[in-house]
């Protein structure tokens, strides 16, 4: 199976539930429960249409039932509908069974009880059963206890079933929360090289990573790239060629050499991406003493741009951490360009952040630039490079964090990219400003122990990226 086809392999489970002893009692009430149940799959279904329901479940039996079924579904997340009191020895079986993170919807069917319409029945009977149409919040603190003791990680949402924007954004967020962990867990990560000698903040532990987020890592050699430069034919790189003056804006003093090496190992670039069915990557690498790999290294930069482009966020410097911040960010439709600190601006209290090497074409302010360097700094070799800024707006900041004790955390700032200078260096670099301002952004930021890079998206999702947190078990911490 391939990497994006298994991306979309997220699977929501719903169930509904109630307490069978009242449905002899309260003629009417299953059905109008049932009804509501239905009301909530087309929703979510409108959202995310992979929807296993298990229905009404209002007994043990049934609730034993629906866990199996969502563990033979293999369902990512489960969504439990509170319609009425229930139970919570035939809730229990049914999340305990399937072991995945649990929403409970506390969802009343309106804005209140019709207190006067309510009392008029003059039917004890008929009004009660009213009641337990509306009793949906009784039985959560139950549920909440049971879940809490016996090791169940849940999440609550209340609100109502109708008209209720802010509810149902909620839910969508969730939803795409659970996709994008769904993303990761399937993900396959290529690690091409070795770290940046010395870099201490980058090293880290592949084995954590797997336990955070699941996925596969491939270590990859440069050489196999290397080698598949060396299938490309004419045409493909012709065709390339003209791809780059397609998507960017290359300056008149770009090489038409450089240009060509750049072409053979973009197209290498996806080959290797190909073979490998790679999601993401991180890489660097020296290429001392090797001519054939320093030039694969030295002119990978538009390939990379344009994998990151298309939904393969490539790092620069072996940042492997920050290829999952940059996965993250762009499996929620942000992008999630490699970044760090430039400089400081305190005349308009602005951070300029940017990268040498690829840069998120897709999210950047107009046509990104092509331009040639005569050294890479601190790197060896030369060519061409990027240089773009992040389009102005709103922006947030992911950092996956490796802690002390060994647990990674999710590092988060919303800012504004505003308009300004930026240096124009061949470099993605851009203008932050954040609420609290650039002394105390930086500042707070810093306390965290990041490491020096993280990935910067469109928009303010630091919601979002708060409950894939919860759902994958991480702390988060929002600076801003």
């Amino acid at each position: 199976m391939m990497n994006n086809e298994m991306a979309s392999a997220l699977k929501i489970g719903l169930f509904g539930i109630g307490l069978d002893t009242y449905w002899p009692q309260f003629e009417g009430l299953k059905d109008r429960l049932e009804g509501q149940l239905d009301i909530v799959e087309k929703r979510l279904s409108a959202i995310h249409p992979d929807i296993v329901n298990a229905g009404l479940v209002d007994s043990a039996d049934k609730a034993f039932e629906a866990g199996k079924l969502f563990k033979k579904a293999d369902v990512d997340v489960i969504f439990l509908y509170v319609s009425t009191y229930a139970l919570s020895a035939t809730v229990l079986p049914v999340v305990q069974r399937a072991k995945v993170p649990v929403v409970i919807l506390n969802l009343s069917p309106d804005n209140a009880i019709d207190y006067e319409a309510f009392n008029a029945m003059n039917d004890r009977t008929r009004m009660t059963g009213e009641w337990l149409a509306y009793c949906s919040a009784c039985p959560v603190p139950e549920l909440a206890n049971v879940f809490n003791r016996v090791g169940i990680r849940f999440h609550q949402i209340t609100g109502m079933l109708h008209d209720d924007p802010e509810c149902w954004n909620e839910i969508k967020e969730w939803v795409e929360a659970a996709r994008v962990a769904s993303i990761m867990s399937y993900n396959r990560m290529g690690c091409m090289g070795h770290y940046y000698s010395g870099m201490l903040d980058i090293y880290s532990d592949l084995t954590l990573q797997y336990a955070c987020f699941g996925g596969h890592i491939e270590l990859l050699e440069v050489e196999e790239l290397a080698a598949l430069r060396k299938q490309v034919n004419t045409a493909e790189v012709q065709a390339r060629l003209a791809l780059f003056a397609e998507v960017f804006d290359v300056q008149p003093d770009c090489a038409e050499e450089e240009l060509q090496k750049a072409a053979i190992t973009s197209l290498a670039l996806d080959k290797l991406v190909e073979l490998h069915q790679l999601g993401s990557m991180a890489y660097y690498y020296k290429g001392t003493g090797n001519p054939e790999n320093e030039e694969a290294i030295s002119s990978i930069i538009l390939g990379n741009s344009l994998l990151t482009a298309r939904g393969i966020p490539v790092a620069g410097e072996y940042e492997i951490k920050n290829a999952q911040a940059m996965k993250i960010m762009d499996a929620f439709g942000a992008g999630g360009s490699f970044t760090e600190y430039y400089a400081m601006d305190f005349a308009a209290d602005v951070v300029l952040m940017g990268h040498d090497g690829p840069g998120h074409i897709a999210i950047a302010e107009g046509k990104t630039k092509v331009r040639p360097l005569g050294v890479y700094h601190g790197k060896v070799g030369k060519g061409l490079s990027v240089e773009m800024s992040v389009k102005n707006g709103p922006v947030t900041l992911l950092s996956v964090v490796e802690q002390k004790g060994g647990r990674l955390m999710l590092l988060v700032a919303e800012a504004e990219a505003v308009a300004g200078p930026i240096l124009q260096i061949g470099n993605t670099n851009s203008r932050y400003r954040f609420a609290i301002g650039a002394r105390n952004f930086v500042n707070k930021w810093n306390s965290y122990g990041p490491a020096h890079h993280c990935a910067i998206g469109v928009g303010h999702i630091s919601s979002k990226i708060e409950k894939l947190g919860q759902l994958l078990n991480m702390d988060v911490v929002k600076v801003c």
